[in-house]
């Protein structure tokens, strides 16, 4: 194997692996919003008192 491919080979693996990392980091990314987005939700669903009465005039 002479130096010129083994040194493709390499920069092909560095590339590669700096691809995955930036897709890992895209998808860290968006399950990081969607996990504030649950915790708003849940913070919003913890009034008891919501939703039990109605008010009614006749």
């Amino acid at each position: 194997m002479d130096v010129a491919l083994a040194s493709m080979a390499l920069s092909q693996s560095q590339l590669m692996t700096n691809v995955s990392i930036a897709v890992l980091k895209n998808s860290m990314d968006t399950v990081e919003v969607s996990a504030d987005s649950m915790i708003k939700m849940m913070e919003q669903s913890v009034t008891p008192n919501v939703g039990q009465t109605i008010d009614i005039k006749l």
